[in-house]
């Protein structure tokens, strides 16, 4: 049964959305159940929303303020989600949770550094360095290129002449449920506009639909344009909501260092009621 009643917060990280939920005294209970998830995730009936966020006591001895479990509006549990934890920074700040401008995340895809900046919140993610730069899929008409990276989740990173005419759910799902991937995986597009800027649409798994930002997906969308000579070590992204999220890289052994900064919007707090 959904406790009603109790407070949760609808942020948004460009366009990326989240239930957020402070479980650091008492426990999730019944809403990490993926029925209640997808129910409270459900766009029309639900508060609507890509995934649910808890903010939860980290381990002992692990140096961080706080736990980040995120789970998909589906109910599966993700490793992690950029976008995700970049606005439980900003609500674990809010909060008092986190007390200092820099402090430490723990994961499922182990423990994150964040900060924040006068700009916004910002968070190094783990070095990546799983990266495939070519794989044996078919092109179709309009892709140049296709590569995967490990950025906490697995991303394939499709390089296309333009992103705005890319049908991103029919070629992305099948691409999503490909067999040679264990698991499966999200599916970025990417091009330059007029302007020679980047813009980018995801096909995000656990969510099976495009969604409106994606940070694993920007980070590794980055590497793979880095390691293509399309970009320099900061690159930024301007997602389908808009909003622009910015990747900096710094070589690491045997990968990539990189760093994430954008939006982490605290829309409104609410209580749970009849779900």
């Amino acid at each position: 049964m959904l406790p009603t009643g109790r407070t949760f917060y609808k942020m948004s990280g460009s366009g990326n959305d989240f239930v957020m939920v402070d479980a650091m005294r008492e426990p999730p209970g019944p809403l990490a159940e993926s029925r209640v998830i997808q129910e409270v995730c459900a766009r029309a009936t639900g508060v609507g929303a890509d995934g649910i966020v808890f903010l939860e006591p980290a381990s002992r001895g692990s140096g961080a303020a706080y736990r980040m479990t995120y789970l998909n509006s589906d109910g599966s549990r993700a490793d992690l989600c950029g976008n995700a934890s970049l606005c439980s920074a900003r609500l674990a700040t809010e909060l008092g949770v986190a007390s200092s401008a820099e402090f430490r995340v723990e994961t499922d895809a182990g423990i994150l550094g964040a900060r924040i900046l006068p700009t916004g919140p910002e968070v190094d993610l783990r070095p990546v360095t799983d990266v495939r730069r070519t794989l044996p899929f078919r092109l179709v008409q309009g892709e140049q290129w296709m590569g995967y990276a490990v950025a906490g989740v697995p991303h394939l990173v499709v390089r296309v002449d333009d992103v705005a005419t890319v049908p991103v759910v029919e070629r992305g799902r099948p691409l999503r449920h490909e067999a040679s991937l264990p698991g499966g995986a999200n599916v970025n597009f990417v091009s330059r506009d007029a302007a020679g800027g980047w813009r980018i649409r995801t096909y995000e798994r656990g969510v099976e639909g495009e969604t409106l930002a994606c940070g694993t997906g920007s980070v590794a969308t980055a590497i793979l344009l880095r390691e293509a000579g399309e970009v320099e070590d900061r690159v930024a992204l301007a997602t389908r909501s808009g909003r622009t999220l910015t990747v900096r890289l710094t070589k690491a052994d045997g990968g990539w260092q990189p760093s994430l900064s954008g939006e982490a919007r605290l829309v409104f707090e609410g209580r749970f009621g009849e779900i």
